[in-house]
């Protein structure tokens, strides 16, 4: 559990991981100020779910894509709860394409989206805690693609590997305050943003061939958001936590004919 009149800020909480994120966080006792993109017509809905729950919930529309957007977020999120203990910094563009043909203007838009708009929300957020003494929590959504050479995903395996540097580089100079920064890995998760990408047949058959026999699901990667914001993860920090079913060793398995004794 986390400790009550505890506040958490969940970016992209309009669905899938985010909203997994703002609601297992909200399950476990924090109140929660959810942010998605000024277009969404989701984030209500997610609102909706946690005031049911019997959280306070703050609903804000806010492009975080830049360092104005992210200010935007951070100033009416502490004037609307008054302040922010937690973080959960999950900001992500992706755009698959082949590398020799990859435009220059998507790369540097999945840079600012993924890992740009990171550094920007996570400062002002940490501004905010040591500004206040507050001994916050940091999480950023990374992607097992920081880890794995995925082909047609360049520009979203290089943002989410620096994410991941980048979060060792804040852990260290926080570390000082009290304020913990760590990182999530998901897998492959059944997410509305998959679907639009791949047919319910193709997830259940996809899914059938990792580890676990399928895909993760977004309150999974809100559990393991969760369990870092409590007091069992007092002691944990710089950490990147792989949540993915085993996704990163899929192709080691002997049963999949791809490794014989």
């Amino acid at each position: 559990m986390i400790n009550s009149n505890r506040v958490a800020l969940v970016t992209g909480a309009g669905r899938g991981i985010g909203k997994g994120c703002a609601l297992e966080l909200a399950r476990s006792g924090a109140d929660l100020v959810i942010n998605d993109r000024p277009e969404s017509t989701d984030l209500e809905q997610t609102a909706t779910e946690i005031r049911a729950l019997g959280r306070q919930c703050y609903p804000i529309s806010a492009n975080i894509f830049d360092h104005a957007g992210c200010q935007r977020l951070v100033a009416e999120a502490t004037q609307k709860a008054g302040q922010i203990d937690i973080l959960i910094s999950n900001p992500a563009y992706s755009k698959r394409g082949q590398f020799l043909d990859y435009p220059a203007e998507e790369f540097e838009r999945t840079i600012q989206g993924t890992l740009t708009s990171g550094f920007y929300l996570s400062q002002l957020v940490a501004q905010h805690f040591v500004k206040h003494q507050i001994a916050g929590r940091i999480v950023f959504i990374s992607s097992v693609q920081a880890e794995l050479p995925v082909g047609l995903c360049c520009a979203y395996g290089a943002a989410k590997a620096g994410l991941n540097h980048m979060m060792r580089s804040i852990s260290v100079e926080l570390a000082e305050y009290g304020i913990l920064v760590n990182a999530i890995e998901p897998g492959w998760i059944d997410t509305p943003g998959e679907h639009a990408t791949f047919s319910a047949e193709q997830i259940l058959e996809e899914g059938k061939k990792l580890p676990l026999g399928r895909l993760g699901l977004p309150d999974e990667i809100g559990k393991a958001a969760a369990f870092l914001c409590s007091a069992k993860a007092d002691y944990i920090t710089g950490t990147v936590l792989p949540v993915d079913g085993g996704y990163r060793y899929k192709d080691c398995r002997v049963d999949q004919g791809r490794l014989r004794p």
